[in-house]
């Protein structure tokens, strides 16, 4: 019992040191601004060329409404509108179900990823903002998405027309061609993987399923010129990428397999982003920051605010802001495995970069 505490002793302590150490590094910190306050759990937020802020609602919260915009500090409406909202009505085909990552491409058109946890299939959503009608509704096949996956994160190629997702479930990388909606699933491959690390937030152990929390491939992003096709674990402090354009080159899983190299190092994160640099920006968990991997590989927090209780996504936004949503996932059943423990209201944050 002695060597059990005092385990638990040192690993407290290293936490810690890696705290202070850490806050070293932002002693000169931007500034957060909030931009929402919400009594319901963002999950993912975009913001277009004009500046319209827009978020899905995690469905591992409140289920009352799916994807919203934002329409003031307190104010928010149902996107694009009241009918498209599956509340806590049965699910259909022509309502959204449970979405999470969006993003807005070149061309400013709003993506967005809908898991379908009860509908049981994959939809990926493409919407005209300037209408606020769909441009485009794709159901993956069955084979490459079936009921039960979680696929939660996507990046768009607008210029070559595709698509890629990350499934949490069957770990693994969808690739879509967005001209003929054919898509293939790319797996079975470790880096896709949670590796053991666990995930400790303000000194507690964080289960989820009902054990120590082992999430695999999570965020992804885009190389400006789309060809490179960056990923990680939630759990793991390896950031890959691989040659994107395998894919539309119909290459074989091995080959596509021979061309994963490691990146960096990462913090453990549910959100990633990538500038037109070749920067990385982190949401970090464990340590209520957002992190950046720069081009010479050195890896910082460069904001950290005990605000940030889990920081879902990061997104770099064409007003020179990047936007934060938090959400305080930890604390809802599937991390508690009881009651939801989150305290609203919940937030969309923003906060002025200088892009280097």
């Amino acid at each position: 019992m002695k060597k059990l505490v005092a385990l638990v002793i040192f690993l407290l302590n290293g936490e810690v040191y890696a705290q202070k150490k850490a806050e070293k590094q932002v002693a000169h910190s931007p500034v957060i601004e909030t931009v929402a306050e919400l009594p319901i759990r963002p999950g993912n937020v975009a913001v277009s060329k004009t500046g319209r802020v827009f978020a899905t609602i995690h469905s591992l919260g409140n289920r009352n409404i799916q994807m919203i915009e934002i329409k003031g500090k307190n104010s928010y409406i149902p996107y694009p509108s009241a009918s498209y909202q599956k509340n806590e009505g049965p699910a259909s085909d022509d309502v959204i179900d449970s979405p999470l990552g969006l993003l807005f491409d070149k061309k400013d058109r709003l993506w967005v990823i809908d898991m379908g946890q009860e509908l049981g299939k994959t939809r990926l959503w493409c919407f005209d903002i300037q209408t606020n009608k769909v441009l485009r509704k794709i159901t993956l096949p069955e084979s490459i998405a079936p009921k039960g996956s979680f696929i939660q994160d996507l990046a768009i190629d607008a210029e070559n027309d595709w698509a890629y997702m990350a499934d949490i479930s069957s770990p693994g990388i969808i690739a879509l061609n967005l001209k003929t909606e054919k898509a293939r699933r790319f797996g079975n491959v470790s880096e896709l993987n949670a590796e053991d690390i666990d995930m400790v937030i303000d000194g507690k152990l964080i289960y989820f399923g009902g054990k120590p929390a082992r999430v695999a491939i999570d965020p992804i992003s885009l190389s400006s010129d789309a060809n490179t096709l960056f990923f990680g674990a939630m759990n793991g402090r390896t950031w890959y990428k691989l040659d994107a354009s395998l894919f539309r080159r119909e290459a074989d899983d091995s080959t596509i397999a021979t061309s994963i190299t490691k990146v960096g190092e990462k913090p453990i994160s549910d959100g990633a982003t990538t500038d037109q640099n070749g920067n990385h920006y982190f949401t970090n968990l464990t340590q209520h920051a957002i992190s950046k991997l720069d081009i010479k590989g050195n890896l910082t927090n460069i904001i950290m605010d005990a605000r940030l209780k889990w920081p879902d996504n990061a997104y770099l936004a064409p007003d020179g802001y990047i936007y934060i949503a938090v959400n305080q996932l930890n604390t809802t059943p599937a991390f508690t495995g009881g009651k939801d423990e989150g305290t609203p209201p919940y937030f969309i944050y923003r906060f002025r970069y200088n892009f280097k």
